[in-house]
């Protein structure tokens, strides 16, 4: 266990690499309750987060979702998050934010002010009072679907639905952070662990097992996911870490577009690569990426051994000008400076690993 973010978290049950295969091979369940969970309610919801957020919001329609991001007006990233529009079985509609943990006291801050501009706009963080499970891998939903009042199986990547489980309500999100296929599950924090329970019991004979925060995040490096903090800062834009498809810059104005604009018809100084390495040894987040003339001409955001593939990965932020923006690989050759021994490094099209859906 480690303090995370005011949670204590799992790191691993078993091992990081068990609950890896786990995840790749049939399903693993994540207590991510840590990440923030901010509702809007109101006429004019839409009309705020279409301001703050780089994703268009207000033609979304009820039950979907969409990865975004939230700026400053340079341009860099105060957050990346989930938004999405639900409607209860009441036919009362809301957006939900879905944030990173770490990032949850400075996003509220940050929108506070703005929410001032919509009177009719209510803004509550539901987040101490509910919890979140993440359940993920190939048999995730045929297994779990049955569980629920509503044939979530036929839900789309991105969307999501309010339904029951057991007579009780919960949001189910055809989304995840591992590569992997599944749902995420936002349910009353008094009943999280019936539903832990539930699930783990529907998937035991097909191999399911509890993961912790070591899993993710192998799991998500494989799906060449950005980490808060390793990708994404307020000091890298979305441009150079790779997620324009996240920026809709036509037709549209929200905190930060103006900056972001000049960035893409200029081009970025840097931009995010993936990394494969020979050997064992894994490559960690800081070292440095050096070019033919020993020249430091980036820096790795984060690394680890890839259980999948087998061999050390990374990804690294990296002078643009030695970029092939077509391929994603280096025109020229580039090495780690890893801990004091240099080794060669081959960049690789993102994402590492693609599942098969």
């Amino acid at each position: 266990m480690a303090s995370f973010a005011g949670f204590d978290m799992p790191i691993q049950y078993e091992s990081i690499v068990t609950e890896h295969h786990a995840c790749r091979t049939s399903a693993a369940l994540f207590d991510v309750s840590h990440m923030g969970r901010l509702r809007f309610d109101g006429e004019g919801s839409e009309q705020l987060l279409d301001h703050l957020l780089t994703r268009r919001v207000n033609d979304l329609p009820i039950g979907g979702i969409r990865y975004s991001l939230m700026c400053n007006e340079e341009g860099g990233v105060l957050d990346d998050v989930l938004v999405s529009h639900l409607e209860t079985p009441s036919q009362r509609r809301f957006h939900l934010l879905v944030v990173n943990a770490s990032n949850r006291e400075k996003i509220i801050q940050w929108i506070t002010p703005h929410v001032a501009d919509f009177p009719t706009v209510t803004m509550s963080d539901r987040t101490e009072l509910t919890a979140m499970i993440a359940i993920q891998g190939p048999k995730a939903v045929e297994v779990t679907s049955r569980l629920f009042k509503v044939n979530v199986e036929r839900l789309k990547r991105y969307r999501g639905v309010i339904t029951e489980q057991f007579k009780k309500p919960v949001i189910v999100t055809r989304t995840g952070y591992t590569g992997e296929d599944g749902f995420e599950l936002i349910v009353r924090a008094e009943e999280a662990t019936r539903v832990w329970e539930n699930l783990l019991l529907a998937g035991r004979a097909v191999g399911f097992k509890a993961a912790g925060l070591g899993a993710r995040d192998t799991l998500r490096l494989e799906a060449a996911m950005p980490l808060y903090g390793h990708e994404l800062s307020e000091q890298i834009n979305p441009i150079e870490a790779g997620l324009a498809f996240a920026c809709d810059l036509n037709d549209r104005n929200f905190i930060g577009d103006q900056a972001l604009r000049e960035i893409t018809t200029n081009g970025p100084s840097r931009i995010r690569v993936g990394l494969v390495f020979d050997g064992k040894r894994p490559v960690r987040e800081g070292c440095s990426v050096l070019d033919t003339d020993d020249k430091t001409v980036g820096y790795v955001t984060s690394g680890a051994p890839s259980p999948t593939l087998g061999r050390p990965i990374a990804m690294a932020m990296v002078e643009s000008r030695l970029i092939d923006f077509e391929s994603g690989t280096s025109k020229e050759e580039l090495r780690i400076d890893n801990r004091g021994t240099v080794q060669p490094a081959t960049t690789t099209a993102l994402p590492f690993y693609r599942a098969n859906r």
